[in-house]
């Protein structure tokens, strides 16, 4: 079982910055990278999607140009720069890692514990 491990969450306020990074063993190969977000009582959303091979990236409609999202190929890790944060933001954040690149929460095998991101307005 691969464990991945986030960190960057935090609080800011509406407009401000946040940086979250998603490190994997040492060695472990996967073929997507990316972050979904669960915020209270709604379900797992898909946020960004990166694919390791090439770079290839997505994301939702609603953080298209305010996010984006990045490898790290030395370190094995991806990190989501979010920019102009909304309170909609707010959200438990959870880097997620599988063989499919995909938007869909049940395709990913590899998820981190989850960190929280809060947006005060």
């Amino acid at each position: 079982q691969v464990q991945l491990v986030e960190s960057g969450g935090g609080l800011t306020q509406v407009g401000g910055s946040l940086r979250l990074t998603c490190t994997a063993p040492e060695n472990t190969n996967i073929y997507v990278r990316g972050w979904f977000r669960q915020a209270p009582g709604k379900v797992r959303e898909f946020v960004s999607i990166l694919r390791w091979s090439d770079g290839y990236t997505e994301h939702a409609e609603s953080v298209r140009g305010r996010f984006s999202i990045s490898r790290d190929i030395v370190n094995n890790a991806v990190h989501l720069q979010m920019n102009d944060l909304k309170p909609e933001d707010t959200a438990v954040y959870y880097c997620a890692g599988g063989g499919k690149f995909s938007r869909m929460v049940d395709l990913y095998d590899y998820w981190g514990q989850g960190t929280l991101v809060t947006v005060s307005s």
